[in-house]
């Protein structure tokens, strides 16, 4: 009696469950649909970006026009425009007005790097030194003599270091690089080669501490692209991704991970000694103080050998050069007084300028690096001591009585420290 009085009562159930299946159905399909195309999209923007910032053809063609027509001259000019036998490999760039590469040239590695901007800019909030003029490689012009050439690296040198007494010096070696071909001779393409790279301040670092350790050493050049020495790993820690695995990783998550990724401790106590030696270098070195500006990891690399090496100095500038361009820019409040990430000076709220005295000094920058790098395994037997040399370290300032004193004092204890610990084991 039930069943003949619910005829469809049988048909209605599985009606039911096939539409609630249909819709089971569409939604997956729709959020795997979904997936695809912003997965998609993510990878699209990422891949314009890569192909914006790295452009390597177009700097080669830039570079190969101009030396073909004679206008400059390099040691590095034939082996990248006639016998290509200077390669450009991975790239590294993270802005597209510096171009940098690993790279290969008569099959020893190096680090390529090229300017691609052609405008000038001064403007304090992104790059310190003049990029390209709109009519590339125009100085020194034709006819212009050794004497008169060298009168002009001079006025540059005053501008950029101050009124150093043994500038002259520093001229007569600039003049040695820019003799590529070793004749004995600086001819026109040789000059405007030299004058484009001098307006870069990781080029002008590389020639003044071209016998230190810890600075890479200059291959070759070829108007204002340079070719240095190649550095295995390329950051202070962490491990490389292929980029489109990077997309999905958080950055909390990777700087975990990136911590993990680190040489044994004794190996990062030799990295850290070979980073307060380099701040050594820089600290009133021949041609007066240099001021780091971007103490970041990705900035720093080391050899097979976990000796410290530079990777990238381009943020590295002259302090009466950084003093002379900041002390008339105009201000609201501390924040607008940075250059790079880490040279900040303060907003004078009478004048609503910011001073020229920068306020945490090169060794402080590098403490604050290097403070969770080397605490992160520390024997227990020093943990206590190291961590209160650190904090010591970071504390310093630059206006602070006795300073340079106090300086060396910290840098030297910390230097002790590291090395008595190490001293007697393989890593050292």
């Amino acid at each position: 009696m039930a069943r003949s009085l619910c005829p469809g009562a049988w048909l209605r159930k599985p009606y039911y469950l096939q539409a609630r299946f249909s819709y089971v159905r569409m939604k997956y399909l729709f959020f795997s649909w979904l997936v695809v195309f912003v997965g998609s999209w993510i990878i699209y923007v990422q891949y314009s970006t890569y192909t914006e910032l790295c452009r390597g053809k177009d700097c080669k063609k830039i570079i190969c026009d101009k030396y073909k027509t004679g206008v400059i001259d390099g040691p590095a000019c034939n082996s990248l425009c006639v016998t290509e036998t200077l390669y450009f490999g991975k790239c590294l760039s993270t802005k597209p007005n510096n171009q940098m590469y690993l790279g290969i040239w008569d099959n020893l590695p190096g680090v390529v790097k090229c300017q691609m901007e052609q405008a000038l800019h001064l403007d304090f909030g992104t790059e310190l030194e003049p990029r390209k003029e709109i009519v590339l490689f125009d100085k020194p012009t034709r006819g212009t003599t050794v004497q008169k050439f060298k009168e002009m690296v001079y006025s540059l040198f005053k501008a950029k270091l101050g009124d150093q007494g043994n500038l002259s010096e520093l001229v007569n070696l600039i003049l040695t690089v820019a003799d590529g071909d070793k004749d004995g001779q600086v001819s026109l393409g040789e000059a405007k080669s030299a004058w484009a790279l001098l307006q870069l301040n990781e080029f002008l670092l590389m020639v003044i501490l071209q016998d230190k350790e810890h600075t890479p050493k200059l291959m070759g050049f070829c108007g204002d692209l340079y070719v240095m020495e190649s550095v295995e790993y390329t950051s202070l820690y962490g491990i490389s991704l292929p980029w489109v695995i990077e997309l999905f990783i958080p950055s909390g998550f990777r700087r975990s991970m990136d911590q993990l990724f680190t040489p044994s401790w004794p190996r990062k106590a030799k990295i850290a000694i070979g980073l307060l030696e380099f701040v050594e270098d820089v600290f009133h070195g021949p041609y007066g103080n240099f001021l780091m500006c971007d103490t970041s990891a990705k900035n720093l690399g080391y050899n097979d050998k976990y000796d410290l090496k530079m990777v990238d100095m381009k943020k590295i500038v002259p302090e009466t050069n950084l003093k002379e361009l900041i002390k008339d820019r105009h201000c609201e409040s501390d924040l607008d007084c940075v250059y790079g990430t880490d040279c900040r000076t303060s907003c004078d709220q009478s004048t609503m300028k910011c001073t020229s005295e920068v306020i945490q000094p090169n060794l402080a920058k590098a403490c604050q690096l290097l403070k969770d790098y080397l605490l992160r395994g520390a024997p227990s037997e020093i943990r206590e001591e190291l961590e209160k040399q650190l904090y010591s370290c970071i504390a310093l300032k630059v206006t602070a009585n006795q300073m340079e004193m106090e300086h060396s004092l910290i840098l030297n204890n910390l230097k002790t420290l590291l090395w008595k610990k190490i001293s007697y084991t393989n890593d050292s």
